[in-house]
């Protein structure tokens, strides 16, 4: 008996036809590749700070002490959360981390969460249920002008995190959410939301959203470059002489 189509599907487990569907609906809500997302994942973090420095005309990295809390390097449009201290009363559980579980809460996927503790770093603005929830939703990645906590957990899912410090603390009794997706002001550089952050060993820089076409263009040109420089610096032995053959170090 010839079974056709129609009834091969009847006949189908009913587990592989939900799973058939699930994977349809992931296929069709998946986001599409921003071409500037993935062309800075080819880039250098050094590069894309000198881009920065030479498109934009200020700098893009942000302070020496936001380091690889839980190391990973990643890429991603910025989305902001602010808090800034306040009594206890106003400093509850429900409001001192509001915004920014709003901000995880409504994420996509390859976003990356940027919180700043206006005033301290004496406070956690990232424990583990953040930081579940963030990974869950997608997020490529966390950065914190204040601090982090329950590290472990977070190595563990794994999300790599970006913070000025780890403390224990928590914001409850200290601080409250005033703001999300607004411009903020993180590790002495202005982010705004949609922004594209790109984070590694060397550090983080902004790449403003209106400048990221040419401040890439111009980050591939110094990469390319240097890819040129180094053999010859092998060859000659002489970093001035490449140096000057270049015009660049």
């Amino acid at each position: 008996m010839k079974i056709t189509r129609r009834y091969a599907i009847l006949l189908a487990p009913a587990g592989v036809l939900l799973l058939g569907g699930f994977q349809a609906a992931q296929r069709a809500t998946a986001p599409a590749a921003d071409p500037l997302i993935e062309g800075f994942k080819k880039t250098t973090v050094a590069s894309v700070a000198d881009a920065v420095d030479q498109v934009v005309g200020q700098r893009g990295f942000m302070a020496h002490d936001v380091r690889p809390q839980v190391p990973g390097a990643f890429v991603g449009r910025a989305r902001t959360a602010l808090l800034r201290p306040a009594p206890p009363e106003k400093a509850t559980a429900t409001l001192s981390a509001r915004h920014s579980i709003e901000m995880i809460d409504t994420a996509r996927p390859g976003e990356v969460g940027v919180i700043v503790v206006e005033g301290s770093l004496d406070v956690a603005a990232l424990g583990g249920l953040m930081g579940t929830t963030a990974k869950a939703r997608g997020m490529v990645g966390v950065v914190i002008d204040g601090s982090v906590r329950d590290v472990a957990e977070l190595r563990a899912l794994p999300l790599p995190v970006y913070a000025r410090g780890v403390v224990p603390s928590s914001s409850v009794g200290r601080y409250a959410s005033v703001a999300r997706d607004v411009p903020v002001t993180c590790a002495g550089v202005t982010v705004r939301p949609g922004d594209i952050i790109v984070a590694g060993e060397d550090g983080v820089v902004v790449v403003p959203a209106d400048k990221a076409e040419q401040v890439l263009k111009r980050a591939q040109e110094i990469d390319a470059r240097e890819t040129k420089m180094v053999p010859l610096i092998k060859q000659y032995k002489s970093l001035q002489k490449v140096v000057e053959m270049f015009n660049r170090i």
